[in-house]
């Protein structure tokens, strides 16, 4: 993916917060189009703000939108904090109407995040057997392929190498340290002094006092040992995840200490969805666990699995496709809210989260998801091939691909979006007629600075160069010239079918070897439009030629 070149204050800003919101919306199920008649008209509105500090366009650049915008003139009248910009406000408190909307209609309470507690009516019985997640996953790659081809109860690991394990395995923090502006501020709670992190044995199939009593292992082969032992990873591993789930909801987010130390906008996008992902891992247990009491011999898990798969692509997409913005808000909240770095601090302390930071939490259920693949796929070739299970579990290996990849695009189209909007608050049209940038589909291909070729025609004609700017869409192209951070747009065509690329016989016209013809059939003004262009380097060029020949 091509990268916007914004990189001014206010772009930063708008991608890290306001973005965030926006997107995490979007990941909850609202259309694309409407979230960009949105943006379209909240711009619109910042255009009479005194206080907007960044450059707007027109009221004619959502003309082709046909969305409305009543939710913003619902919004109540109210001043934005001194750091926060208008337009970070504006679009603020659009999501948290947002969030009013979708609480009413899915909760059925004022403030949810506030009221509402998960009813739990199920009791694992090995939800306190397996450690944390987070652990879990140590305890994993200690074993590797060991545990499946022996029985054995796992040594302790040095506490060294865990420790080593855990940095590399667990999102680092990078801002531990207070920024200047808190160390002022009365220190956060220190944490108790590092202690030889011990993991503790994962329990096995076949270590089941069920298992055991039954006499299975004396008539069962090698291969349908580790059959079994793979398929009771999912029961196990799955226990480990709700265990984990259990502390970042219980402990997280529903922490009065921490929530006070948040608007009810930047706590939704901090947990997203993750309480209905809890309450999904709950009843997936369920199911894995009475089918594992209805037979201590698994006949299949495959079936589970696959029916489970449509509530776990609506909950799993939406929350991975925000995890981006939600890390970009935590680490804006550890550098700028002093409470809520205090209020961390002394959650993390907490012996319930195993020296396991925040971070560790929140990104569990991608973890998660991939996990139950690999899982399946285990289960999948240690299945024979005439079992009648094969096909169930070929469908549930797919299902969760499908989850996995549309996972993905969300995050692809998130950043696609979050690009057009920071790269629209940096376009000015001037007297060119506007058009909106913003659009349903529409990403960014490929941009980059080259010089446009002049001849001059005077008693001897001179040639010279001007400096443009080509902005590749994969349905438009944009060509401006560049001040400091901001682009002056002079043309642009749509793309690919009104705009052509010709090779030029540079050698022959004594043109330089990087220069190539740009054909516009059909320009905003209407007419015909050709322009030399020369690169500033070979490849340069070849990455030019390559874009603009290809049909989007």
């Amino acid at each position: 993916m091509a990268e916007s070149d914004c990189r001014n204050e206010n772009s930063l800003t708008l991608s890290s917060s306001t973005l965030a919101s926006l997107y995490s919306w979007i990941g909850n199920g609202q259309p694309v189009n409407h979230f960009v008649s949105q943006i379209q008209t909240m711009r619109t509105e910042e255009q009479h703000a005194p206080e907007l500090s960044l450059e707007t366009n027109s009221a004619e650049d959502a003309g082709s939108l046909e969305e409305s915008s009543d939710s913003l003139s619902q919004l109540e009248d109210c001043s934005p904090p001194s750091d926060m910009s208008s337009a970070l406000w504006s679009v603020s408190k659009l999501f948290s109407s947002v969030l009013d909307d979708e609480d009413s209609g899915t909760e059925g309470a004022a403030d949810p995040a506030e009221e509402e507690t998960l009813d739990v009516s199920f009791q694992s019985k090995y939800i306190h057997v397996f450690p944390l997640y987070q652990v879990y996953c140590l305890q994993m790659v200690k074993e590797g392929l060991d545990r499946m081809n022996k029985g054995f109860v796992s040594r302790l690991i040095s506490p060294q190498y865990v420790q080593g394990l855990q940095s590399r395995l667990s999102l680092p923090c990078p801002s531990e340290t207070a920024s200047p502006q808190l160390n002022s501020a009365e220190p956060a709670p220190s944490s108790p002094p590092p202690q030889p992190i011990r993991v503790t044995p994962c329990t096995l199939w076949q270590n089941l006092d069920e298992v055991k009593a039954s006499g299975l292992l004396n008539s069962l082969t090698n291969r349908e040992i580790r059959l079994q032992e793979t398929t009771f990873e999912l029961i196990g591993s799955e226990a480990s995840y709700l265990r984990s789930l259990g502390v970042a909801v219980n402990h997280f987010y529903a922490s009065k200490a921490l929530k006070q130390t948040l608007s009810r906008m930047e706590h939704h996008i901090l947990f997203s969805n993750i309480r209905r992902v809890m309450a999904a891992s709950e009843k997936f247990l369920m199911d894995l666990e009475i089918r594992l009491g209805e037979n201590i011999l698994i006949s299949q898990v495959g079936d589970i699995v696959l029916s489970h798969c449509p509530q776990f692509h609506s909950l799993y997409v939406p929350y991975v496709t925000n995890m981006m913005y939600q890390e970009a808000l935590v680490n804006q909240l550890l550098q700028q809210n002093r409470d809520f770095l205090y209020s961390i601090k002394k959650l993390e302390s907490d012996p319930v989260c195993q020296r396991q930071s925040l971070k560790s939490f929140l990104v569990l259920p991608f973890q998660r998801i991939t996990r139950i693949r690999l899982i399946l796929e285990s289960i999948l070739k240690l299945t024979e091939p005439d079992c009648d299970t094969i096909l169930n579990l070929e469908k549930a290996i797919e299902a969760i691909h499908e989850i996995v990849t549309d996972c993905d695009k969300g995050v692809r189209k998130m950043k696609q979006i979050e690009e057009l909007v920071c790269l629209e608050m940096l376009l000015d049209f001037g007297k060119v007629k506007a058009v909106p940038l913003v659009v349903s589909g529409r990403f960014l291909v490929h941009q980059g600075p080259v010089r446009q070729l002049i001849v001059e025609a005077a008693y001897s004609p001179r040639v010279s160069f001007i400096s443009i700017y080509l902005h590749l869409f994969n349905n438009l192209l944009i060509i401006s010239t560049k001040k400091d951070q901001k682009f002056t747009v002079v043309e642009y065509a749509e793309f690919p079918t009104h705009v052509h690329l010709e090779h030029l016989k540079t050698e022959v016209l004594g043109l330089p070897p990087d220069s190539f013809l740009l054909r516009l059939s059909q320009s905003q003004t209407g007419q015909p439009t050709a322009m030399i262009l020369v690169t500033h380097t070979r490849s340069d060029k070849e990455a030019w030629v390559e874009a603009l020949s290809s049909k989007q």
